[in-house]
């Protein structure tokens, strides 16, 4: 059987990601296809725990190197359970953050470098790489403003705080932002820049266009 397909959409909090992989699987069920969906960090039982951890704004004095290795403990765990058995039946698989984060997020914002990411993706992720990754780009301020709203609206209906990234400075995601404009211009073949503060259909056009040419 031909190994499947996989997908990553990557970005700032509030870039639109978890609007667009919705849309896309929605697209592709249309086509007769049936992908897989997988967020990091969570998206299995040990996963969902380290996401608590993670994005609790009570982990606010969290180790930089601690907060990069819970990053990589959960993405192991997701390989092995979800995403390797999915690729390896054949499916799509559309993974809502993937390494490019922890590269942006941690070696960018928490100023750790892309050495230290790379070598531990090499070493416990077997360097999986995506087949393509969607990277949405809208403005730095749009993306943070929304990312802000909606996790106080999460708050406020489930009592889940999940605002710990969101209480970092802008410099912290200046720094984000630059790297994943670093890895896109490193690896352009896999990564598809959307940029700018495009309408929902917009992007999701874009997005369309993108997949359904690796397709």
């Amino acid at each position: 059987m031909p190994r499947g397909l996989f997908i990553t959409l990557e970005g700032l909090d509030g870039s639109g990601k978890t609007t667009q992989i919705k849309r896309l699987e929605d697209w592709l069920k249309k086509g007769g296809r049936q992908p897989v969906l997988a967020r990091q960090p969570g998206g299995t039982p040990t996963g969902d725990r380290i996401r608590a951890l993670l994005l609790d704004s009570r982990s606010g004095a969290m180790a930089p190197m601690a907060e990069m290795a819970l990053m990589f403990a959960d993405r192991a765990q997701a390989i092995a359970e979800v995403i390797e058995p999915a690729l390896a039946a054949g499916r799509i698989v559309l993974c809502d953050r993937f390494t490019d984060s922890t590269e942006a997020y941690q070696g960018g914002g928490r100023e750790l470098g892309s050495a230290p990411v790379l070598e531990l993706h090499r070493l416990l992720c077997s360097n999986l790489q995506p087949d393509l990754t969607l990277l949405l780009l809208p403005s730095l301020e749009s993306s943070l403003a929304r990312a802000r709203r909606r996790n106080l609206r999460t708050e406020a209906k489930t009592g889940q705080d999940e605002n710990r990234f969101e209480l970092e400075q802008e410099g912290f995601y200046r720094r984000v932002w630059e790297k994943y404009m670093e890895i896109a211009a490193r690896e352009p073949r896999r990564v598809v820049r959307i940029e700018g503060d495009l309408t929902t259909d917009q992007v999701h056009e874009k997005i369309v266009a993108a997949v359904a040419a690796r397709l």
